[in-house]
Formats: C-alpha cells, structure tokens, sequence
C-alpha cells in the first residue's frame, strides 16, 4: 500500500498550493522529476530543433527542468495550473517565449497528426481515465521515430509506517481515517506497462522499475502533514488541539527507526520509440 502522499491529487483550487510545496526542492516526489529528466536527456536526445510535448504538465515543474528546444507544448486539463506554470516560465532565460500552454485530456489531444519529436509525462498517466488511449494520442501525433519517456506510480509497496502512526493518533482525538478511494489506476507492473506502449504504436520500448525515496524526520513529517498532506484538517483545529495534537504525534513519531522514517514509493520508467 502506498504513502498516503502518493494519493494525493490536486485541482484548480489547490494549484497554488501544490505549486510552492511539490516546486520544494526537498518535497518527496522532486526526486522521480529529477531521475525522469536525467532519463529523458539520455533517451529522448531532446535538442534546440525539437518540438516537445509533455502530457499533465500541471504547474511545470518538469517542463522549466528540460533542456533547450524550438518549442514545449505543455498540455493539463488544469487552467489554474497552467496559469502559474506560465507565470514561472516567464523567469526562464529565454522569458518563457519557448513554453506554450493548452488546456486538454491527454486522451484527447487538439493536434494534428506527427506535430511533436518528443513527448513526456511524470507522474500522470495512472490519473488519466484510459491510459491506453493517452498513450495511443501520444503515437498520434508524435512524428515517426519521434520519442515517448514517461513515468507513473507502480501498484504495490508497504504502508509507510509514519502514516499508520498518523492514523493512529487522529483516531485517538476523534477523527476518523481517510476513506478509501478504491482501486487507483496506477500501473500494475513493469511488463504491463511496457506492453501497454507497445500496443499504443510504440517500438524499442523500454520498462524499469524504480522507487521514490524520501528520507523524513519526525519534524518534517509533522510539517508535511499540516501544510500539505492534512492541511484542511489542521487548519480547521483550534489552536489549543492543534498544539495537543502535534505533541502526540512528534511523541509518537520520534519513536520510529530512521528505515519507519524513509518513504519508498515504487514507479515505474518506460521509454518508447514512434513506428
């Protein structure tokens, strides 16, 4: 079972938000963006002439960290998003001039056939309702021989034990435990995913599996959780409970091994060349 951090998903009214704590270089998923770019500077040979796509770009954390290219065309179904990844471009050396921004299903995409050399897409693809037809747009308008690299949250791994601890201290104050979402639509394995590129129209496909690792202390852990993770929670507690509330729980916690405080998350990296 996952991190109830992985679980998390953000809308418009959570953009900025999401943008100022996942733009945190010290933020736990940072480090899928920063193995994904590496990744993709080595087998997607992104250069000053490619056209690049990047599916569910969200706030464009990944999309300000690509190299140099004739233009990025960074499609969410997320105005919000989009308006502060444009806002953050801006910044950019070149101004932002390269970024443009498009609001879309990424099993719906507005473009004509083989627009793009290159498309990529981190921790998106297990949102989308059919993957399969994300992935099949993709090959629509990639050009033959045009690249794909994207990386997504695997089905598995154990309960981090920090969050069983959260449970655990909420439920003796009264709250009561996330619901559960029911079946998430991360992928199932590394096999999976490569076959379902496969099938999209892909070839010389590439699967392997990873893991995020984020190493917390019990103070940052208690951070997260209130400005992040339980942040409407936290917010609506008196100050008195919300004082009681974090004792207990850096009480709790700091009983925990550094390995209890070391978040693994298991993704899964594909990369696939356009027939």
């Amino acid at each position: 079972m996952r991190s109830r951090f992985a679980d998390t998903f953000n809308h418009d009214a959570d953009a900025p938000d999401y943008d100022v704590d996942v733009g945190d270089e010290t933020h736990p998923v940072r480090a899928g963006y920063a193995e994904l770019l590496a990744w993709v500077v080595r087998n997607a040979r992104i250069d000053p002439h490619h056209d690049v796509l990047e599916l569910g770009a969200g706030t464009g954390n990944l999309t300000r960290l690509l190299p140099p290219a004739h233009r990025v065309v960074a499609v969410d179904v997320s105005t919000a998003m989009l308006e502060i990844a444009r806002r953050d471009a801006a910044t950019l050396a070149d101004g932002g001039r390269r970024l443009e921004t498009v609001v879309a299903w990424a099993d719906e995409l507005p473009f004509s056939d083989n627009s793009f050399d290159v498309a990529v897409s981190s921790f998106v693809l297990q949102l989308v309702p059919n993957r399969s037809a994300a992935l099949r747009e993709a090959r629509r308008v990639l050009l033959p021989g045009g690249r794909l690299a994207w990386v997504a949250w695997l089905v598995g791994g154990e309960r981090f034990r920090a969050d069983q601890i959260v449970d655990t201290v909420l439920d003796e104050f009264g709250f009561d435990p996330p619901e559960s979402e029911g079946p998430s639509g991360d992928v199932a394995s590394r096999d999976a995913a490569a076959l379902a590129t496969r099938r999209a129209g892909f070839r010389a496909v590439r699967a392997r599996a990873g893991e995020v690792v984020h190493r917390w202390t019990p103070e940052s852990y208690l951070g997260f959780l209130a400005e992040f993770d339980e942040e409407s929670l936290f917010a609506d507690l008196g100050a008195r409970e919300r004082r009681k509330i974090e004792r207990r729980l850096l009480e709790e916690l700091r009983k925990l091994t550094a390995d209890e405080l070391t978040m693994r998350l298991p993704i899964v990296y594909v990369t696939g060349v356009a027939s």
